[in-house]
């Protein structure tokens, strides 16, 4: 990538969340313009990075839309989604508001204000649906089973549009379980930050089922090398990101106590209906494609969440 390429501004749609913050943070460090489009429906204004210039606006706005057309922007990633998969079941229908009408309301913008490059956070989770074959690999069939899985596979067939039909450069990158410093331990998406947020308050956290149910765990620095490897990448793809290696729930608790020196042991409710009892994703595409090193070890990426979890539990209270 040129000089000059390096230089040019970059847009995040949820960068005041978990991922896009990190990604946002990747992007100034290159010496980037960095905008952030962001409602704070579930990022914060404390996970901005310094530098980064935060517009608190839904993206199914007439306002996100001419922010991204008028504002020079070279390369759009977009984060920001409607991500709670049982919300999505509850209320298909703001599902796809947000992640199918809310998504094109930015591709228009993008492409009437000649954005070069859109990349757009999908899913390796919910996209394959109950695989045929582990690790499930970009030819896998795409056969989500909740709303939310077929809005981020609706708009992956649009960037497809967008780029046969325009020129629009669009990656995907279906993203495996993703975990990391700043998962917000409040919700449903994050069962890392939940189990870490627990066992420092010295509570036994509860797993659904037995606990045999498998995932693949990828950190977030991960993804972060994965995005800045797109981006600039002519054309359209279509990328896993995640390890490869499934974890069970079991297991995968066994090692947030470990890295916490602790000894609860969980409790066990009963299983969810209806859930996806494995997922495994293989990223070797990407990583032969984009350059991309083997990922971080989930021990590795463990110990590094939990000492961020733990240093934000022991910070004194001030008024």
């Amino acid at each position: 990538m040129s000089n000059d390429r390096s230089k040019g501004t970059v847009c995040v749609t949820g960068g005041a969340g978990f991922i896009g913050s990190h990604v946002a943070e990747a992007f100034l460090a290159q010496g980037r313009r960095v905008l952030i489009i962001d409602n704070l429906s579930g990022g914060r204004r404390e996970n901005v990075p310094p530098g980064a210039e935060l517009h608190v606006l839904d993206i199914r706005s007439k306002e996100a839309a001419d922010l991204v057309r008028e504002s020079g922007i070279e390369i759009l990633i977009h984060h920001a989604a409607q991500m709670d998969v049982r919300r999505s079941v509850e209320d298909p229908v703001f599902d796809a508001d947000v992640n199918v009408l809310g998504s094109l309301n930015l591709a228009e913008a993008a492409r009437r204000g000649g954005v070069r490059q859109l990349l757009f956070a999908s899913t390796g989770g919910a996209i394959y649906g109950e695989q045929d074959y582990f690790p499930a690999d970009e030819n896998h069939p795409a056969r989500p089973v909740s709303p939310y899985g077929i809005s981020k596979r609706s708009f992956e067939l649009y960037l497809f549009y967008y780029s046969v039909t325009y020129g629009l450069d669009a990656t995907c990158l279906r993203y495996a379980n993703v975990y990391g410093e700043r998962q917000n331990p409040h919700g449903e998406a994050g069962v890392v930050a939940i189990f870490l947020n627990r066992l420092l308050a010295g509570e036994a956290p509860t797993i659904n089922g037995e606990g045999l149910q498998t995932r693949d765990y990828v950190h977030v620095s991960d993804v972060v090398r994965a995005n800045v490897a797109a981006a600039g990448r002519p054309g359209y793809h279509i990328y896993n990101v995640g390890t490869g290696v499934e974890t069970s729930v079991v297991d995968l608790y066994k090692e947030i106590a470990r890295s916490l020196g602790s000894d609860l042991q969980a409790r066990h409710g009963p299983a969810k209906p209806g859930e996806q009892q494995r997922s495994v994703v293989d990223a070797s595409l990407g990583r032969r494609e984009l350059g991309l090193p083997p990922p971080i070890p989930l021990s590795e990426g463990l110990a590094r969440t939990a000492a961020w979890f733990r240093e934000r539990a022991e910070k004194p209270v001030t008024a």
